[in-house]
């Protein structure tokens, strides 16, 4: 058993952020059946842009599509009741805080200078900044520094939440390190390459999986923040799939058991 799951994701995807929250939760279970998890960044926009036709024709977000974002509505619920208490609102234009550059090339510099856990707890965070009221715009420059100088070092649970003597995770010095970075060659490079390898192994959109399995060498994509029971029949994991119950038993409240 083992294997590896790579995600790709942007933090202005809502299902990015859902499906971040789902490895999250079940990141000890996976590392128990020595499963890696290994985020990307990556710019959903230049995704959507690429793996489609261009122009008009050309890959469009969903929200675009009239039917689709109709449908939204119900989806987004549904998906975010999944994680009790839990409570995201999308900002009120979208496409106008959509350009997520600079976070995501801090993501990637702060990912190559400090430890996993700091990645990824800057990554939640900015998560938490982008998609809970009041929705904060990380695209400007000044806007990104002040979230990244609020990072509690203890952000980490389902849903997010830092205790009230929490020290920052970055310095202001760091912080202004951090910055200064998104506008480096370097740091630039690292998200084309991340968003290209993405493009070459299928993405058309947000979070996209790439999961191998170490005992048969075999890897796969898997798209959505709701496809982890097709991941984990992939690495062969053992897992509970969704089961319906007879009416013969009566259901407690949250319907996945009979009541006793």
């Amino acid at each position: 058993m083992g294997g590896r799951i790579e995600c790709y994701l942007d933090i202005t995807s809502m299902y990015s952020y859902l499906g971040f929250l789902e490895l999250l939760k079940n990141r000890e279970a996976l590392a128990s059946h020595n499963v890696e998890i290994e985020y990307h960044p990556v710019l959903l926009g230049a995704i959507n842009a690429e793996s489609g036709n261009g122009g008009d024709a050309g890959n469009k977000p969903p929200w675009m599509l009239p039917a689709k974002a109709t449908y939204l509505v119900y989806d987004m619920q549904r998906s975010i009741a999944r994680f009790p208490g839990l409570v995201l609102q999308a900002p009120e234009d979208l496409m106008a805080v959509s350009m997520t550059v600079a976070p995501l090339r801090a993501l990637h510099f702060i990912k190559r200078k400090y430890p996993r856990k700091t990645f990824e707890t800057s990554l939640h965070y900015l998560f938490h900044c982008f998609w809970t009221p009041p929705n904060a715009n990380l695209c400007p420059p000044e806007n990104l520094a002040t979230a990244l100088s609020e990072v509690p070092a203890d952000f980490g649970s389902i849903p997010a939440r830092a205790s009230s003597t929490a020290a920052p995770l970055f310095s202001a010095d760091e912080v202004q390190a951090i910055v200064a970075a998104t506008s480096s060659q370097e740091v630039k490079e690292q998200l084309k390459a991340a968003t290209k390898e993405a493009l070459d192994r299928g993405a058309f959109g947000n979070p996209w999986l790439w999961v191998t399995n170490n005992r048969t060498g075999k890897a796969e994509p898997f798209f959505g923040s709701d496809r982890f029971h097709f991941v984990y029949k992939f690495l062969d994991l053992p897992f509970q799939d969704v089961t319906l119950l007879s009416s013969s038993l009566e259901q407690v409240s949250t319907g996945d058991k009979p009541k006793l």
